[in-house]
């Protein structure tokens, strides 16, 4: 590993969400040079620059071959902790650590299996890279395969960390006319409006009044054509779909929360409403990730303001005290 970052999904995970298997070693972003190849591994050789992902792409399943979904069923998302032969690369002292999804980017070497991983062009910056690995990826993504948000629609980001910025980067991209971001933190107004964001809303400003009621004020009661829900807070998901238009809004579920499972109203999603979760924002790793990585190569994707803080791996725990801070929104992790 060369580095790494912090993503939200990885305190889920030292918090035991969504599976308690311990002890193990979190991160599942980063980027890292390839120090050997098994026997039979094609297309990748030592030296070359790659980013340790959490989904692969068969290009042979029902999934790949649609082209409408990045949920690989040869390699899917993995919860159990394991590389897919079922077993774990790491122990300390004979005890078995599991892994985190397909990598545990944490550590100063990774196994992975080399189907979850991707190589990356060496002229792209590698802090860039371990962010496009999960958070940013995953909003921009969402905007741009998961939704193809249409020219000149309206938008709505609720939470404007590293997902919710690559929403409104993608939504801008896609030609959005209005993308409102909508977060408790001011600090996040000047990160939003470098990403493209046209409007901001704090709702702690707003005298009491709900997310929902603050957009539907904002777009003369109609509501937004997407909403994006970015926090996994779950009370949110509600009033983003209640913040869409009736009849043609879709609601797009990124966020991963501290709760499980909730209540959902369904008489405003039975309106003509689309609700749709989101995994790495529909983007296929082998398909979709080097166009993104080609853009950022090419300035037409900025990343450097995502950069906020730096720690080294001896560090780890200070970095889970920095992403609390307000001005937060990547951690960098140096090894």
């Amino acid at each position: 590993m060369i580095c790494a970052s912090l993503c939200h999904t990885d305190i889920l995970c030292c918090n035991g969400l969504p599976v308690p298997l311990f002890p193990r070693i979190p991160g599942h972003e980063g980027v890292g040079t390839v120090e050997s190849v098994g026997e039979n591994v094609t297309g990748l050789k030592e030296g070359d620059v790659v980013m340790p992902l959490y989904l692969g792409e068969c290009g042979g399943c029902l999934n790949c071959k649609s082209g409408k979904t990045n949920l690989c069923h040869a390699y899917p998302l993995n919860f159990n902790g394991l590389m897919p032969d079922g077993t774990s690369r790491m122990s300390v002292e004979g005890e078995k650590i599991y892994h985190h999804f397909s990598c545990s980017t944490w550590s100063e070497y990774v196994v992975i299996d080399s189907n979850y991983v991707v190589k990356v062009d060496p002229r792209m910056a590698l802090p860039h890279a371990s962010f496009l690995a999960c958070g940013f990826t995953t909003g921009y993504g969402a905007a741009w395969r998961e939704v193809e948000v249409k020219k000149g629609s309206t938008v709505a980001v609720l939470g404007l960390g590293a997902v919710g910025l690559g929403v409104v980067e993608g939504a801008r991209v896609q030609g959005a006319a209005r993308i409102v971001g909508v977060d408790l933190n001011d600090l996040k107004r000047e990160k939003g409006e470098a990403f493209g964001m046209t409007e901001f809303i704090n709702p702690k400003n707003s005298a009491g009044k709900s997310v929902s009621d603050l957009l539907k004020e904002a777009t003369g009661g109609l509501g937004v054509d997407y909403c994006f829900e970015c926090t996994g807070v779950v009370p949110l998901l509600d009033e983003a779909i209640e913040a869409s238009k009736v009849g043609l809004g879709t609601v797009v579920l990124i966020g991963a929360g501290l709760e499980t499972s909730g209540n959902i109203k369904f008489i405003p999603l039975l309106c003509g409403r689309t609700l749709k979760g989101s995994i790495y924002g529909g983007v296929r790793p082998q398909s979709d990730l080097p166009t993104i990585i080609d853009k950022c190569i090419n300035k037409e994707i900025q990343l450097d303001k995502l950069l906020t803080h730096e720690v080294s791996i001896h560090e780890i725990n200070k970095a889970f005290g920095l992403l609390k801070q307000p001005d937060c929104v990547k951690v960098l992790i140096k090894f």
